[in-house]
């Protein structure tokens, strides 16, 4: 069963915190792109010898091109002055070439590039099937300075591509217009390679430090090898669509094939007995099903419906798809917090936070922004203050686009929604009724909206604020009976909170001055107390908006979700592109 070999393969990692680990092994070098310094001459006393195949003047000319026609990429321009700085150091000597020969440091390296696809990246962005011919004309024609140059920076490239594609991602998020920020993360290149793995004896060992830290990539990144084995094994015989949805008890000639599949997914324990010779879709196979519709965020109804069957006919080269998009959006987070964050994953809607010891203090079902129009964005920001009967400032667009016409057809619309028209220092200029001059000012965003704290307002009775371009945050919400919905993208933008006094009592709890925000004192509060009562956190507390289609879960179950905002559909079609990568 997949669930049960999943937990074999990461039994280890369990016993670890669920997500974050506080720091980050990796100290290796900080952030510079200058590697002249004195602290790098010295680290290179013991290592590359003087050039004594001539291959000096070559290297420095293919490093400022940019541009090597032996690599599967050949334009490294967004690496050169990486490269130049390291070759300089050297006096551009070869790094990886030790009389004529690879140096056990080029063989260790070599290795982990021919295994990039284990780690979900793109084995040929490091040339990997290349290696192997080229040592053995490294080997046949040791002296011939092109060839140890080309063997040379062919390797620095690849190296430089793979270290920093492990650590931080091969794209920048913000050319997805993602809120992350990967800059402090980089690493100053030329001295990693010069200072930690050209004299290192175990090099494997430095390069799984540059990895993330956090326990669900490592989660992750154990799943992939597991799908990746399945998409090895995987022969696909499409299910059958039935005419209708088929609930339990019916008829289906293929419960034999399905069973089958369920099995192959680990969803069917392989010691299940199923009578296929009835042809009734019943028993056992019904309830695989409903555990597959749970791992891929379908209502665990046991009805074989066209969302069920679409999934379940999903090729596993899919599945390893999402695991490699995980693991590079887990690349791009910084790699430590100060404090544990709240975690939202959008197309799992679900929001998690965590006690001090990493384990998880809360999950909770969440509703995001519309996949059409109002997708929430994704980010990482302080959570600052909380506010308890917020008013709800309307934005301008949804005051011009939903607003305004409702006003237009009953002036009075206002007041039955407890709606206030304001000017910009927050006067009243209308609340029971608004007159065709101020519809027309609001129209033309001269004036503004907002909705008076109550029950039914639309931001509930709380929300939680982390200051961000976007003007996004968390909030109650009165409509409490969409979170029953398996699919809860219904906002426009913000996100609605499934347990607010619950999160709120939980963040607050190390509040000063010995008050204790219990759940009871929250939901007081949000009931009777003070409007816009604003409270401000002693420790800000990071909040990230994530994009995970794909999550290990701790239990070892691996869980798939739609793309409902196309996000891996754009980022697949980006990494199709190869390097050099929008950075």
């Amino acid at each position: 069963m997949l669930a049960s070999k999943l937990r074999a393969s990461v039994r280890f990692l369990l016993l670890l915190p669920w997500l974050f680990a506080l720091g980050c092994k990796s100290q290796v070098v900080p952030n510079s792109t200058s590697s002249t310094s004195a602290q790098t001459a010295s680290a290179t006393q013991t290592g590359p010898a003087a050039d004594t195949s001539g291959a000096a003047p070559l290297l420095q000319a293919i490093a400022a091109s940019g541009t090597l026609a032996d690599l599967q990429r050949p334009n490294f321009t967004d690496y050169r002055l990486h490269v130049q700085h390291m070759y300089a150091a050297v006096n551009y000597a070869p790094v990886w070439v030790r009389s004529g020969q690879a140096s056990p440091q080029a063989l260790a390296v070599i290795a982990a590039l021919e295994n990039s696809l284990h780690k979900g990246l793109n084995p040929e962005d490091y040339d990997a099937s290349l290696w192997q011919a080229r040592l053995a004309k490294l080997k046949a024609s040791p002296g011939d300075a092109s060839t140890v140059a080309r063997f040379d920076l062919a390797l620095t490239v690849g190296t430089m591509r793979y270290i920093s594609d492990l650590h931080i991602g091969r794209v920048n998020p913000k050319d997805f217009k993602f809120g992350i920020d990967i800059e402090q993360k980089k690493y100053d290149l030329p001295q990693l390679l010069l200072q930690k793995i050209m004299n290192e004896s175990n090099v494997p060992e430095v390069l799984s430090e540059v990895e993330p830290e956090l326990l669900f990539y490592k989660r992750t990144e154990a799943a992939l090898q597991i799908y990746l084995n399945l998409a090895a094994q995987e022969k696909l015989v499409p299910l059958p669509d039935a005419a209708k949805p088929l609930a339990p008890g019916d008829s289906y000639p293929a419960v034999g094939p399905l069973a089958d599949r369920l099995r192959f997914l680990g969803d069917l324990p392989q010691t299940a007995t199923v009578d296929t010779s009835s042809g009734l879709y019943a028993g056992a196979v019904v309830d695989a099903v409903k555990h597959f519709q749970v791992r891929h965020g379908i209502t665990p109804d046991g009805k074989l419906g066209k969302d069920t069957l679409r999934q379940l006919n999903t090729p596993m080269s899919v599945r390893v798809t999402q695991l490699e998009d995980a693991l590079e959006r887990w690349r791009w987070l910084p790699p430590n917090f100060p404090v544990l964050p709240v975690a939202v994953n959008i197309p799992e809607f679900v929001l998690r936070v965590f006690n001090p010891d990493h384990t998880i203090a809360m999950r909770m079902h969440v509703i995001a922004g519309k996949a059409v129009g109002h997708q929430t964005p994704v980010f990482a920001q302080n959570m600052r203050y909380i506010v308890f009967r917020p008013y709800w400032n309307v934005p301008p667009s949804i005051a011009r686009g939903e607003i305004v016409p409702h006003l237009l057809k009953d002036p009075g619309y206002l007041g039955k929604k407890g709606f206030e028209i304001t000017d910009s220092s927050g006067k009243v200029v209308a609340s029971g009724s608004a007159s065709p001059e101020v519809i027309a000012d609001l129209r033309a965003g001269r004036l503004m909206v907002r909705q008076k704290p109550a029950a039914d307002n639309a931001l509930g009775l709380i929300k939680f604020i982390f200051p961000n371009d976007n003007n996004v945050y968390l909030h109650s919400t009165p409509s409490q009976t969409l979170f029953s919905q398996t699919r809860r993208d219904f906002s426009h933008g913000c996100i609605r909170v499934e347990y607010p006094a619950e999160l709120a009592s939980f963040l607050l709890q190390t509040q000063p001055n010995g008050q204790k925000w219990t759940v009871d004192v929250v939901k007081a509060a949000m009931q009777s107390g003070p409007d816009n009562q604003q409270v401000n956190l002693t420790t800000p507390i990071p909040v990230v908006i994530v994009y995970f289609t794909a999550v290990a879960e701790e239990n070892g179950e691996v869980y798939f979700f739609d793309d409902i905002y196309g996000h891996d559909k754009t980022l697949d079609a980006v990494l199709a592109k190869g390097p050099p990568y929008p950075g």
